[in-house]
């Protein structure tokens, strides 16, 4: 493509006349990927500068650079304001707007965002549709899996994803939408057709100045719908009206909203709920009529992620019925809630619960059941939120019986210092607790410890097969530890 084409939306392109005729091969944001034909866009993130490998952009091919300064280069040079915007609208562009020719489904919340996105995907598997998934586990093309680093990858990686995905023939795109990925302009040029929120508890006030400001990033997905209506482009606000933020983000759009609850009168509601140790049953009741629900997902929290899937398959005119058996067959998301399976007396449960409100709401869950004692196993990560810390403590020690803290993703932290402050602060009479800095000792001790009709939550890192010490990531698998440990104590 023609450098003239691929800066036909940036205002006043004209100026970059001289370099039009400029035959672009690919668009790359990284020196090191860039091969002979290569535009670079400089980038400046928070630990690398763009800015700084320009020469070696150049030596590996580049023949454009798109700066935020200006530099002086052997090749043109183009310079803007904002690279992160002009990368957004350039990979629009050079990838044919491919968000325009699929629906495209953002989920956003603080907890849930995995789980509904599966769920999403079941029941448009069933509704026929060929779908694709995009969050924190992976990104998935029908049954084909990638890897990915980010919730939600940089505008130039999705813009080029949702390409192939247009080209392989899918039929709708579910993805998580962090709110890091809408306050830096990640989502850029995505052209969604439903938003869903989740809820909003505290988490990532590292990066955000307060939760005032966390929920203004959340509101830009909502606000993003646009503000035209279109019969063939029908775009929809799916919101939870049991959370406090919902008056909030019903003001940032002006699109069609469909609310979901348990507790406040909503559109889409669940009704004589019943949670048991093996799953939930509900009656989910909608415009289109009542159904039924008895799904292996367990606890409240997962009834609130059933009512948002359904709410936006309702919407895209999937029938009750199978919403209702796609809601029936699934059987879990890996690391949320999941059951460790091994011949034993007692129950081993991973899950990915890593804020106040989560790790609340799974020890909540748990106590429904409990026949015993629970333990729960939990610590905090590194070089994020420090106030969030004591709070996980104080709730690990409220809702358990023995709480065990140990080391998450420690990265360029003091694995002690993460612990202090959890444990700052805490009576002795508060409840017990005990302190085993190494993750797998943590996990056999309590493994060791437990007896028969006992619980054991191992939250925090849920699917996660790494654990991130410095810089260096190991590998680690909560699962895998913790079978490991249940074999060990059988010998």
């Amino acid at each position: 493509m023609r450098l003239k084409e691929i800066l036909s939306l940036y205002p006043f392109s004209e100026q970059f006349s001289d370099t039009y005729d400029i035959e672009i091969n690919e668009i790359k944001m990284d020196s090191r990927e860039i091969t002979k034909g290569d535009l670079f866009v400089c980038i400046s993130g928070f630990t690398v500068d763009g800015h700084d490998y320009v020469n070696e952009a150049i030596t590996n091919g580049a023949v454009v650079i798109v700066a935020e300064k200006n530099i002086t280069a052997s090749v043109p040079v183009i310079v803007v304001s904002d690279t992160i915007r002009f990368l957004a609208m350039a990979a629009a562009k050079y990838y044919d707007f491919p968000t325009n020719s699929v629906p495209l489904i953002g989920v956003t919340g603080t907890n849930g965002k995995t789980t509904v996105t599966y769920l999403l995907e079941k029941i448009f598997q069933l509704h026929a549709n060929k779908t694709a998934v995009i969050g924190t586990i992976h990104m998935k093309i029908a049954e084909k899996v990638y890897p990915v680093d980010n919730t939600t990858p940089d505008a130039l990686f999705l813009q080029k994803t949702f390409r192939k995905m247009v080209d392989e023939g899918v039929d709708r795109i579910i993805m998580e939408v962090s709110s890091h990925a809408l306050d830096q302009g990640r989502v850029y040029g995505c052209d969604y057709n439903i938003a869903i929120f989740t809820n909003l508890t505290q988490d990532h006030l590292d990066y955000h100045d307060s939760m005032e400001d966390y929920l203004r990033a959340k509101s830009l997905l909502f606000a993003q719908l646009g503000n035209a209506y279109r019969l063939n482009d029908r775009k929809y606000a799916i919101i939870n009206h049991d959370d406090p933020a919902c008056k909030k983000l019903k003001r940032a759009t002006s699109q069609a909203i469909i609310t979901y609850g348990i507790e406040k009168d909503s559109l889409i509601m669940a009704k004589s709920i019943r949670l048991t140790p093996s799953g939930t049953q509900f009656l989910l009741c909608t415009p289109r009529g009542n159904v039924e629900i008895r799904s292996n997902l367990i606890g409240k929290f997962n009834v609130s992620n059933m009512l948002a899937a359904s709410s936006a398959a309702l919407v895209t005119g999937v029938p009750l019925l199978t919403i209702k058996k796609a809601l029936e067959s699934i059987k879990g998301v890996h690391g949320r809630f999941e059951l460790v399976q091994h011949q034993h007396p007692f129950s081993v449960i991973v899950d990915y619960a890593h804020t106040p409100d989560s790790l609340e709401n799974v020890l909540k869950t748990i106590r429904e059941f409990a026949k015993q004692k629970i333990y729960v196993v939990v610590g905090c990560g590194g070089d994020r939120d420090r106030t969030k810390r004591p709070l996980m403590a104080r709730i690990a020690i409220k809702y358990a019986d023995n709480a065990i803290f140990t080391s998450d993703n420690p990265r360029t932290e003091d694995p002690n210092d993460i612990l202090s402050d959890m444990t700052e602060g805490l009576p002795d009479s508060f409840g017990t607790y005990e302190v085993i800095i190494n993750r797998k000792k943590a996990i056999f001790y309590a493994i060791q410890q437990a007896k028969e009709d006992d619980v054991i939550l191992i939250a925090g890192k849920g699917h996660e097969t790494y654990q991130l010490v410095g810089h260096t990531k190991y590998h680690f698998d909560d699962r895998e530890v913790a079978k490991e440990a249940l074999i060990a104590k059988e010998t």
